[in-house]
């Protein structure tokens, strides 16, 4: 955390601090969503010009109750950050808007810096960890974003240590890529709590590093990969400044 704001960058979750999805990894409180508030856009813009941000990421609890998964409040965000303090990039970390196409496009034409969509795990553990998700509708969700703002980097995560293998992982990746995905980040599931699923094993730093290099080696243009990574780590580095993939392993993250 205080490397990221050292480098001032922030992360903002906005539509609520409720979930209609129960995903098994996440400790974000799950039930009836609150009511959608059209002023936080504004509240979320002038925190980030008084804490003097480079850089905003955006995301959000699933919005299943919403008919386009909150992505008009992506928007509006988006666009209020913008008026407000113009030279600060932005990175949205959006839900998969139940698949629906219309919602990616009108995230999309708020021009953010970056659209990430995480597909945290491997197909076969989807209905263990992401219950009410699909892989090939995250994908299609990427994809999608991809299409219709081609020059916008596209990102995705991956948690390590739920019982996934080292093969499906690198299916994922390829998957990833065959979708135009420019940015990865790899990280350990770490149990917020004893009622979420258990962690299986902890990955090794040396696995890490062998992910990122053959991230790299797949044509991904930047690669975040060690324990402690999470979606939204040096995502302004990601974005601004690619990194070198022939960088020895004592400058990442492990």
């Amino acid at each position: 955390m205080g490397e990221c704001w050292n480098q001032r960058t922030a992360t903002f979750m906005i539509l609520g601090n409720v979930c209609t999805r129960r995903c098994g990894f996440c400790a974000v409180e799950k039930g009836a969503p609150l009511p959608v508030d059209y002023d936080e856009p504004q509240r979320v813009a002038a925190a980030v010009e008084v804490m003097g941000l480079r850089f905003a990421v955006i995301t959000s609890v699933n919005r299943d109750d919403r008919e386009d998964g909150g992505a008009e409040l992506f928007a509006l965000t988006i666009r209020a950050i913008r008026e407000r303090v113009p030279g600060c990039g932005i990175e949205v970390l959006t839900p998969d808007f139940q698949g629906k196409r219309a919602a990616v496009e009108i995230v999309m034409e708020a021009a953010p810096d970056a659209f990430n969509h995480n597909t945290e795990t491997v197909p076969r553990l989807y209905r263990q960890v992401r219950l009410g998700a699909r892989y090939e509708r995250s994908l299609d969700v990427l994809a999608h974003a991809k299409s219709v703002a081609p020059a916008t980097p596209t990102k995705s995560g991956l948690m390590l240590g739920l019982g996934e293998t080292t093969a499906e992982v690198l299916e994922v990746m390829r998957d990833l890529r065959a979708r135009g995905v420019d940015i990865l980040t790899v990280g350990q599931y770490l149990r917020p709590s004893p009622k979420h699923l258990p962690i299986v094993r902890y990955a090794t730093p040396e696995e890490f590093e062998e992910l990122r290099r053959a991230g790299y080696e797949m044509g991904f243009t930047h690669v975040e990969s060690g324990p402690l990574v999470r979606s939204s780590y040096h995502a302004s580095r990601a974005v601004k400044q690619p990194a070198n993939p022939s960088l020895p392993s004592a400058h990442r993250t492990f």
